[in-house]
């Protein structure tokens, strides 16, 4: 893929950018060197090589699911200041 300026052009326009002459040329520079490193990882020989699907080797230790520690409702309810019979009464948020 070659980088032009009519490609730079489209780039900035879908942006929503306005570059002056250095910028485009910059960014120009700076978007062929990324293609030249992708064409050089593409280079490397792979086949050998399982995907990368996890960054480390740890597994997740799940814990039992067990209620612990539960408070009665009545005693839950207990110091509220404004509730009904099983739930907590708060001021109507809009």
């Amino acid at each position: 893929m070659k980088i032009d300026q009519a490609l730079i052009s489209r780039l900035e326009h879908l942006a929503r950018l306005e570059l002056s002459a250095e910028e485009r040329e910059g960014i120009k520079n700076d978007l062929n060197n990324i293609l030249q490193m992708v064409e050089k990882m593409n280079k490397v020989n792979t086949d050998n090589v399982e995907p990368l699907i996890y960054i480390n080797e740890q597994v997740n230790v799940w814990r039992e699911d067990k209620v612990k520690n539960q408070v009665d409702r009545k005693d839950g309810l207990k110091n509220s200041p404004d509730k009904s019979d099983e739930f907590f009464k708060v001021p109507k948020m809009i």
